[in-house]
């Protein structure tokens, strides 16, 4: 059955379910679940305004797959990290079917081994062989050729079977001096429940982004956010890293062995809490993280 047109879809609704799948992608893609959250953000924003003018789309899941690609390019572009998107020849290689354990390997592949192959390799490996999409469909989303996609997957392929036989990645470096002190006073005033403690850590104009729920400004509506917390009991907070970035992970209690559900990260200015983004309501972007308690 051919997919239903844009027009008779809740647009809302589709990009709700699409939504975690799309972040995988663009987490893959540039390299942090993090920076794959603004992305997605970004492509969000755009596909909602496209929506004013775009003509009847016949495969809404392509066309926003197609958005994600390009504003991941956009963003790879920007950090000064694009590479050359199209091979120099376009051979015709068998795109050769995976057996079920290569196909879960490339799928667990971390995302710092993603970045070490070229974009076009990567985009190919990541549609096809994690995300489940057709040759069709891949050549659709990075506007390619056939035989450049086989191309492309052929090579980006045979490079993570090569990488798989390295030693494993260096560890990250542990969190500094300052970010450890901040973060452990945070955690140990969220867990102590005393919200009235980190109230007076942060900044009057302190900006807060629940993802993919809601974003508020200033004490007075970000308290409002705290009180919201000392009414539940499903977390608990450890400092850590996520992506080798400072961050706080949130645990279940109930689950002490099992792994952060979700994560919050923290900005801070002058001394204050500046920003807080928390990750409660989009616990999909926690799924391919690299995730590191702070054990200093």
């Amino acid at each position: 059955m051919a997919p239903a047109p844009l027009a008779t879809i809740d647009i809302e609704a589709l990009l709700a379910a699409m939504r975690p799948k799309l972040h995988r992608y663009c987490a893959r893609m540039v390299g942090s679940v993090i920076d794959g959250e603004d992305v997605l953000q970004d492509a969000l924003i755009k596909a909602m305004e496209a929506l004013q003018s775009v003509t009847p789309v016949v495969n809404p899941e392509g066309w926003l797959f197609r958005i994600a690609h390009n504003t991941a390019l956009d963003f790879l572009r920007r950090r000064n990290r694009q590479e050359a998107l199209h091979s120099a020849e376009e051979v015709e290689m068998i795109a050769d079917q995976l057996d079920d354990v290569e196909s879960r390997q490339i799928a667990a592949t971390s995302l710092r081994t993603f970045m070490r192959l070229p974009v076009a390799q990567r985009s190919s490996v990541i549609l096809m062989d994690v995300l489940g999409c057709s040759l069709a469909e891949v050549c659709d989303i990075m506007d390619f050729s056939l035989p450049a996609v086989k191309a492309a997957l052929h090579r980006g392929r045979t490079q993570l079977r090569e990488f798989a036989e390295e030693p494993d990645d260096v560890p990250q470096p542990g969190l500094s001096e300052a970010d450890r002190t901040r973060l452990n006073a945070y955690v140990g005033h969220f867990n102590a429940r005393d919200f009235d403690a980190i109230r007076a850590m942060i900044a009057d104009d302190v900006r807060l982004e629940l993802v993919n729920r809601t974003r508020l400004k200033g004490k007075a509506e970000v308290s409002r956010y705290f009180g919201n917390y000392s009414k539940i009991s499903d977390w608990h907070l450890v400092t850590g890293q996520v992506d080798g970035r400072p961050a706080i992970l949130v645990f279940d209690p109930n689950e002490p062995n099992g792994r952060p559900k979700y994560f919050m990260l923290l900005k801070w200015s002058d001394d204050k809490l500046a920003t807080i983004r928390d990750f409660r309501h989009a616990a999909y972007v926690i799924d391919a993280a690299e995730c590191v308690v702070d054990l200093g």
